[in-house]
């Protein structure tokens, strides 16, 4: 299984889990990374970190640490596929 953190820029995939049961992992559900939904990594910032997310039609930032915690499947590198 890989990781949030693992997919390149473009790439896409759906949650699987949100490993953790710390103020982290419950503030990445919260912030709507639940289990079933779609998400893309949309750009990175100049030193890599963190990264910008496309989820439930809104854009998110989340540090490369907290992507690490969230299992995903799926991963597909979006910009390949249309190339």
């Amino acid at each position: 299984m890989i990781t949030l953190a693992d997919l390149p820029i473009g790439g896409q995939g759906r949650v699987v889990r949100v490993a953790g049961g710390d103020e982290i992992s419950t503030r990445l559900l919260e912030m709507g990374l639940t289990p079933g939904c779609s998400v893309q990594v949309l750009g990175a910032a100049p030193l890599g970190d963190p990264i910008e997310l496309a989820i439930r039609g809104y854009r998110l930032s989340v540090r490369r640490t907290e992507a690490a915690r969230i299992e995903i499947e799926g991963g597909t590198d979006h910009r390949a596929a249309t190339s």
